[in-house]
């Protein structure tokens, strides 16, 4: 983890000032017409208006067209009832946001209600008191000092508008409920017989009207969730080109170009649906046809159905470049959903499930997509079998694969069925948790984070954007693969350890564990699997024969020369000399070609070579040559791997491992010339070339 330190930073200092809000009050007002505003608070003047977004095919992009990518986390506490971010009932608000920043989160996704949105509109009394302890946040206060008066929920979301702004930290506000309540979410649609449509509508406008100056709020997600099925089909959310009151894409759309008349320089999310017919139904379908148990329509999470799109895509019209598809994704510790019923995969999830559901709009370019919400326990305790670890693993990396923006649900510990990145009363960051998610934030190749401000770096360890592109960086947003391949047990090094633990792992050795990130580390040929030639490959690494840099799956590597010319195949030469009696295991990969040797007698035995993965070698000390051979295309340029592994025979049990004493002498020839050789010797801990 980096360490985080806060520093004091000051920016804009040759800008005159031209506008002064304060900030001590009430929030930032949108009645100043200036792109300057200064912070008394900080001593800052900021430049309100250059961070606005907006979308260029399937991408999010600045306002100079570079690439960004919005990775950021979920605060809930504004729609529950608190009136303000749970947990400062005990800790400190300010700080809470300063660490969000400086664990590189550089976009916070704020679930509000309607209902709340319409009482700060209207300047109305908080129901009940916000649940702020005066005493850790003076700043919250009338009097300003601990202890003091509690201020009102509006005045305390200024407040964390200011704190997000000076660190760098855009928000998007989340219509989660058309009512202030905990269960609020569980409601199928943006309506209630208590607010309408329209008042979902006014509230959205105002919300975007009020903070048009202010590009510290980036984008609206127009409604957390829509769901439903059609054993209630009024109460379903729907999606066709109907304008039917439960129909969604109507909805959508319609409350999007109030968010539009009241700043068009907002990014509009728009989540999915539950369900959608199969092919030959249409929403008149009934849920399910229990004599035969016929399901008429695909299900997916609440608000992760996509499939809509394809026929009947959202059309905002003249704003279509502010368009975001949002869905949300979870394990089966949320849900035990029938794709998770067997030995799932990245691949079996996309066929299964993600696919045709969301993915293929990212991987089809037609829109952007934010995952707003995702997360879940990693820890043995609440997932014992690891299958809810597995499923984050593969959904993160294909996030990373695909530059798919997202928000980590959540920062609250008071999550139930997902857990939070904090615990102990809001007190104390999980930091095996935090660790797996930073690997998915923005950062660039030497882990400083990238904040969407073009002035302001995000917490006090980032940068912003001019500082990210203007140091050579292109309209490529650099996001980093952050495994090191190679690196299986995850101790930030690679060597011997690593080539021990997956050799061990390969021979299916069940006190051998590796965790998901140390699979993903292990597999450095790419081709899925973690056996013995990627531990051949690392080996290799450790031996200095080949760079950490050549342990890297990504298919985007140079490819090898292609072959111009057939002829006879070269020798290819092993001199194995072990000391000690061994069984070692010889696994070979010449060019991506695996072969084997087959000898009877592991002293002075010359062979003949078959293909295949590995084998065995007959037991003893002594001397062997090994004779492959090897074709005429690869010659002294191919790729050659090589290790050997085998029991010790020390006592009753035996102890896998690597190959204690052992010289390997590697000779090439190339067309029945000798070409190059190398010698070996292994302490115990390493290879070291023996001159």
């Amino acid at each position: 983890m980096k360490k985080h330190i806060r520093l004091t930073a000051v920016l804009l200092s040759g800008l005159m000032m031209s506008a002064t809000v304060s900030s001590t009050a009430l929030p930032f007002s949108a009645a100043a017409d200036s792109t300057l505003v200064y912070d008394d608070e900080s001593g800052v003047t900021y430049n309100t208006q250059d961070d606005w977004l907006h979308v260029e095919g399937d991408k999010n992009v600045d306002m100079n067209g570079n690439e960004v990518w919005l990775t950021g986390c979920n605060w809930f506490g504004y729609n529950v009832g608190s009136q303000v971010f749970d947990g400062v009932w005990s800790q400190n608000m300010h700080e809470m946001l300063n660490q969000i920043a400086d664990h590189g989160f550089n976009l916070l996704r704020v679930p509000v209600s309607t209902e709340l949105l319409l009482q700060w509109r209207d300047g109305g009394k908080d129901p009940a008191t916000p649940k702020v302890n005066q005493y850790c946040n003076p700043e919250l206060t009338v009097e300003g000092v601990a202890g003091g008066t509690i201020l009102d929920s509006f005045t305390i979301w200024g407040k964390a508008v200011q704190w997000c702004r000076q660190n760098g930290i855009k928000i998007m506000i989340d219509i989660h409920s058309a009512e202030t309540d905990s269960a609020g979410h569980q409601v199928n649609l943006w309506y209630t017989d208590r607010f309408s449509t329209q008042d979902w509508c006014d509230a959205l406008y105002w919300l975007a009207d009020y903070y048009k100056n202010d590009d510290t709020i980036i984008a609206i997600d127009l409604k957390n969730e829509p769901h439903g099925k059609a054993d209630t089909p009024n109460n379903m959310a729907k999606w066709d080109d109907s304008t039917d009151p439960n129909n969604w894409k109507y909805a959508a759309e319609l409350a999007a170009s109030y968010v539009m008349k009241g700043n068009p320089n907002l990014l509009v999310m728009v989540e999915g649906n539950e369900v959608y017919p199969k092919e030959g139904y249409d929403w008149s379908a009934p849920s399910i046809d229990y004599t035969t148990m016929t399901e008429f329509y695909h299900g997916a999470w609440w608000g992760g159905n996509f499939r809509g799109v394809r026929k009947d895509p959202i059309n905002l019209g003249e704003h279509q470049s502010q368009l975001v598809y949002s869905p949300h994704d979870y394990g089966p510790l949320v849900y035990n959903q029938t794709w998770f019923d067997k030995d799932f995969t990245t691949q079996t999830l996309l066929d299964d499930y993600w696919y045709d559901t969301w993915a293929y709009i990212a991987e089809e370019k037609i829109a952007p997509l934010l995952m707003g919400e995702w997360g879940g326990f990693i820890d043995a305790e609440h997932d014992k079998d690891g299958k809810n670890t597995r499923w984050l693993t593969l959904l993160r990396d294909y996030m990373i694969e695909h530059h798919i923006h997202h928000t980590f649900w959540c920062f609250n510990e008071n999550s139930g069925d997902t857990g939070g990145l904090v615990y102990d009363n809001f007190g104390k960051w999980d930091e095996d948790k935090y660790a797996f998610v930073e690997k998915a934030l923005w950062q660039d190749n030497n882990g400083v984070f990238i904040g969407l401000d073009h002035e302001v770096p995000l917490g006090q360890n980032g940068q912003s954007l001019n500082e990210f592109y203007g140091g050579g960086g292109t309209s490529d947003p650099g996001i980093v693969d952050n495994h090191k391949y190679g690196d299986v047990n995850e101790d930030a090094s690679i060597d011997i350890s690593d080539v021990i633990l997956l050799s061990r792992y390969a021979a299916e050795d069940s006190q051998a564990k590796i965790s998901q990130d140390g699979l993903i580390n292990a597999d450095v040929n790419g081709d899925g699997k973690q056996n013995l030639a990627d531990a051949t490959m690392i080996l290799r690494c450790v031996a200095k024969l080949i760079s950490e840099s050549e342990l890297n799956p990504n298919p985007n590597q140079p490819s090898d020369p292609p072959v111009k010319e057939e002829k006879p195949d070269d020798p290819f030469y092993v001199n194995i000399i072990a000391s000690e009696d061994v069984s070692p295991v010889l696994n070979l990969d010449i060019a991506g070609k695996h072969y084997k040797q087959d000898v009877t007698d592991f002293a002075n035995a010359e062979t003949v070579t078959t293909e295949t993965v590995y084998d065995v070698l007959p037991s003893g000390k002594g001397e062997t040559m090994i004779r492959i051979p090897v074709p005429y295309s690869v010659g002294n340029k191919g790729t050659l791997n090589l290790t050997l592994y085998g029991n010790t025979g020390e006592g009753s049990g035996t102890t896998f491992g690597i190959m204690l004493n052992a010289k390997l002498t590697f000779t090439l020839c190339s067309n029945g010339k000798y070409a190059s050789e190398a010698t070996f010797e292994y302490d115990g801990e390493q290879f070291t070339p023996v001159s």
